[in-house]
């Protein structure tokens, strides 16, 4: 059912959100829903969208209002189009935020469908998107001039040697969505290709190894090649899986700008995170660019820039000006804690998908 302008005024804002898991490689979803709680405060309904039983964000009902379970991507658009239909009809949502790379091309596939009925996005094209793909990332480099660690896509774990003999070892082994395995031999690398592959199917990718501090850069482009929000953070203790578990924000001109830059260069519409290598003369390595916010996008509110309030603003038409300051020395710790539900609840959501 669509709902006009006026109509929307009246009632509170019903924003639809993905990436509602919190395992210890933590989709962004919870972490933007905590910040749209914090911007909108009372005038604000949470949709939560999951793919699996579960995700723990499902259950903390003083973050989600309901939680509706849609289809993986996989199942592909008509069966997500079915679903959010279906959702729709009951929820009104005028916004909605995906949370992972993977479902990134349906909902970009289906942005008008979802305008058509009242449902607003603010995500870069299927160009965008490709172009800042782990698989050609360092084409897009050489041809913006970013750094990037030389690299080579195999889908054969026979290729490996040759990429070792070429690189020398330590080396990145790089799943084509998520994940990646610093590797020290040629035993190591061929477990991580099969890993890997296993997971997140072919190809995969071998990167140069680059010695350094890691950075990351949560940012916010407007599709015109302005970056209305740029929140660099150093990570302080990584998992073994390569995340950041704790980080602070930093002052740095250089990491600033890099991110404009890159905003200006794909004219980048929607949140977007910076995997940045500093190595030990100042060089800044872009070893990845994920198309959304990352799972410490909370941090961007803590330091003053509230970037998924701000990425809302942007997808309704509201008026927003780039933000021209931030809080540095923020940190954050994650932590994990037990959310005790009664299985009637989890049964009612197994069966039916909403909850």
């Amino acid at each position: 059912m669509y709902v006009s302008q006026d109509q929307q005024k009246s009632k509170a804002l019903t924003i639809a959100v993905t990436g509602l898991n919190a395992n210890d490689n933590p989709g962004p979803g919870l972490a933007v829903i905590r910040a749209l709680r914090e911007g909108f405060r009372d005038e604000l309904r949470i949709i939560g969208l999951a793919y699996e039983t579960l995700e723990p964000a499902i259950y903390l009902k003083d973050q989600i209002d309901k939680t509706y379970q849609i289809p993986y991507p996989s199942a592909g658009v008509k069966a997500l189009v079915e679903r959010l239909n279906y959702i729709q009809e009951n929820e009104n949502i005028d916004v909605l935020i995906p949370n992972f790379d993977a479902e990134l091309y349906n909902f970009i596939k289906i942005e008008k469908e979802l305008l058509s009925v009242g449902i607003k996005t603010f995500l870069p094209s299927h160009k965008q998107l490709e172009e800042r793909d782990k698989v050609n990332l360092k084409a897009f480099g050489d041809k913006n001039n970013f750094k990037i660690p030389a690299d080579e896509v195999i889908f054969k774990s026979s290729d490996i040697e040759a990429s070792a003999e070429k690189f020398g070892y330590p080396l990145l082994v790089k799943g084509k969505f998520y994940d990646a395995y610093v590797v020290q031999n040629a035993s190591d690398a061929h477990k991580a290709f099969h890993k890997l592959h296993a997971k997140w199917g072919l190809p995969i990718i071998i990167q140069e190894f680059i010695k350094g501090t890691e950075i990351n850069i949560a940012g916010l482009g407007d599709g015109k090649g302005n970056a209305i929000s740029v929140i660099p953070m150093r990570k302080m203790y990584i998992t073994e899986k390569g995340k950041a578990w704790a980080g602070i924000t930093i002052e740095d001109e250089k990491l600033i700008a890099l991110a404009q830059d890159f905003a200006k260069a794909t004219n980048w519409k929607g949140g977007f995170e910076l995997e940045i290598m500093k190595n030990d003369k100042g060089d800044l390595y872009i070893m990845e660019v994920n198309p959304r916010f990352p799972a410490w996008i909370y941090l961007t509110v803590a330091s003053g820039q509230n970037q998924p309030k701000a990425l809302v603003d942007l997808a309704l038409g509201n008026p927003i000006d780039e933000f021209s300051t931030y809080k540095t020395g923020k940190m954050f710790i994650r932590y994990a804690w037990d959310n005790v539900v009664d299985v009637e609840e989890f049964q009612k959501f197994s069966a039916f998908g909403e909850l």
